[in-house]
């Protein structure tokens, strides 16, 4: 991991830093290049503004780690609201959230009973939720809440992250589920017996997922490619067409405010996309976690302090 990478991802933790760079008008501009704004409303029309173009949404409100259960359920009914505005709108767009942000640090039951909620208020609309997934140390956590939503739910997916050790194992585990899962590269800062800490291990990790998940399609699986390298994506489309799996068998999602051309270049070549669109008020941790995904970024935050 690069001394820049490690150090972007400490800060995320930074309360201090996070009141700071909140609190300053270029913070502000800034972040806006990732979101299109920090309320519900902002979100709402840019998945307007998507769906008039054929490209589905999956919207999320930021936040993690919360410490009572009436915070949580506070999240949750946050959530509610914003499926029932989906609906309303006809939107092409699902949801996907965090399990610290919906209380599994706290109260794991009640968590399982925050998202039992969504995931059937969403497969009422037609719609899925996704369940991000967090640090390490979230990961068995995650797995078996998600396996008993499986049990009675199709509509929710999985992200797993295709740096870590784990995942392959992880993946296999999960195939007689007929899984939907997100895979992503991972964006946290773990040490190195528990994840890639190269990031051409990680490219290698994350293409051998998505074939094996694609492997098991006609089985019901589900793959989603949350990336935007371009030559990832080629590769793993070149693969699903050499085993003759329809386009419905993957989608590719990706970030909003990055590779826009691309993503529109994907969807008019017959390829599913999604943007995945965040907003809310707590944006830092998740923003220096974008910024440390690709530290070449970082000019970008210069520059807004120049403006």
């Amino acid at each position: 991991m690069s001394i820049a990478r490690a150090a972007l991802l400490r800060a995320s933790r930074s309360q201090f830093l996070a009141d700071q760079f909140r609190s300053r008008a270029f913070g502000r501009r800034a972040v806006r290049r990732f979101m299109p704004g920090e309320d519900m409303t902002a979100a709402l029309a840019a998945a307007d503004e998507f769906s008039a173009e054929g490209i589905g949404t999956v919207l999320t409100n930021l936040g993690e780690q919360i410490s009572t259960r009436e915070e949580a359920d506070a999240v949750r009914q946050h959530y509610m609201s914003l499926l029932d505005a989906v609906r309303e709108r006809g939107l092409p767009t699902e949801i996907s959230v965090k399990l610290t942000h919906l209380g599994l640090a706290v109260d794991v039951g009640a968590c399982m009973e925050n998202v039992r909620a969504l995931v059937a208020a969403a497969g009422a609309a037609g719609s899925t939720v996704w369940l991000d997934m967090e640090e390490s140390t979230y990961v068995d956590a995650t797995l078996a809440l998600y396996r008993q939503l499986r049990s009675d739910h199709q509509r929710v997916g999985l992200c797993l992250q295709a740096y870590l050790h784990r995942t392959p194992a992880d993946v296999e585990s999960l195939l007689p589920l007929a899984p939907s899962i997100r895979l992503v590269k991972g964006a946290y800062r773990e040490p190195a017996d528990i994840a890639h800490a190269r990031k051409g291990d990680t490219d290698v990790a994350f293409v051998t997922l998505a074939k094996r998940l694609l492997d098991h399609s006609p089985a019901g699986a589900f793959t989603v490619l949350g990336t935007h390298d371009a030559r990832i994506i080629e590769d793993v489309r070149e693969y699903a067409e050499r085993q003759k799996l329809p386009a419905r068998a993957y989608e590719v999602h990706m970030l909003y405010g990055i590779r826009a051309a691309m993503q529109r270049d994907l969807a008019r070549s017959g390829t599913s996309v999604r943007v995945l669109i965040s907003y809310g008020e707590h944006w830092f941790p998740w923003y220096m976690r974008r910024i440390a995904e690709r530290p070449a970024n970082l000019w970008f935050v210069v520059r807004n302090l120049m403006a």
